[in-house]
């Protein structure tokens, strides 16, 4: 692993093989160990979700171990999959922190998609995880009357790869409808992005069948913080406050002008909640 004063993506980039196929993460720091899954989007990787929180959270003592899902970023895919999304994840992270030799309950960061698989590994094996932290994750669509339609930035991952194929303005378009304040995109970001994109295979995960999860959170039972932003164009606010409800032991937090992407826009409020919620 890597100390704070020397990480660099490559620096910190180690391979581990999980269910045959080869699982990239990297490994930030000292001390507990603290999981971060990104989200689905094209182009997506743990580094670039979370690159900006590396300082903070490392500085207060925490590992971070960024891992990349299966078809993201550097991991590899098995194209034979036909498993339940939820119950995949949850096998495959589970194997993952043993295969990294990681046996104790593990703190857990999960943006969008991430935070799914995150519940998912929950439900797989609830010893697993000490405290969970769903940034607008979205797991169920069950029992909700009233959440805004269309949802901006799912439209744009969904349409990403129709028609003309992938392009730096439909990915400019699909960064930008994540955030609130779009003048936090940077070209750098969107170019690192765009290069990522280009293997439309990195969505087959998107791609597995998926339950709804609605009547399964009731099962869950971890200390768990959901944080939503208030203008979320890729998760409805809805369905966090319906999941604070059926959930055992949860609260959230609600952003004002944020988006999707809470761990960007609000970085340093963020991070000190998240640290205090781990330390509780």
């Amino acid at each position: 692993m890597n100390t704070t004063s020397n990480f660099t993506e490559s620096s910190s980039s180690h391979f581990a093989t999980v269910d045959g196929i080869r699982i990239h993460y990297n490994d930030v720091g000292e001390g507990l160990p603290l999981l971060c899954i990104h989200g689905g989007g094209p182009g997506a990787s743990a580094w670039s979700n979370f690159k900006q929180n590396i300082p903070a959270i490392t500085q207060a003592g925490y590992r971070m171990i960024m891992v990349d899902m299966p078809g993201y970023g550097k991991s590899e895919f098995n194209d034979a999959l036909i498993e339940d999304f939820f119950d995949y994840m949850g096998r495959m992270l589970d194997q993952f922190l043993s295969a990294i030799g990681i046996d104790e309950a593990v703190d857990l960061i999960g943006n969008s998609l991430g935070g799914q698989a995150a519940l998912g590994l929950e439900l797989h094996n609830p010893k697993r995880i000490k405290h969970l932290v769903l940034i607008g994750s979205q797991p169920t669509s069950a029992g909700i009357v009233i959440q805004p339609q269309p949802q901006e930035a799912l439209n744009n991952i969904i349409n990403y790869y129709a028609g003309e194929g992938p392009s730096l303005e439909k990915m400019r378009r699909l960064v930008e409808s994540l955030l609130y304040d779009a003048s936090l995109v940077t070209e750098e970001t969107l170019n690192e992005r765009f290069e990522a994109s280009r293997d439309p295979g990195q969505m087959r995960l998107l791609g597995l069948p998926r339950r709804d999860l609605y009547s399964d959170l009731n099962e869950i039972a971890v200390a768990t913080l959901l944080v939503w932003g208030h203008e979320d164009k890729g998760g409805a606010l809805e369905v966090g406050l319906q999941m604070m409800k059926l959930m055992q032991n949860a609260r959230m937090h609600i952003f004002q002008r944020c988006g999707h992407w809470a761990q960007v826009e609000h970085q340093e409020e963020f991070e000190q909640l998240v640290l205090n919620f781990l330390k509780s």
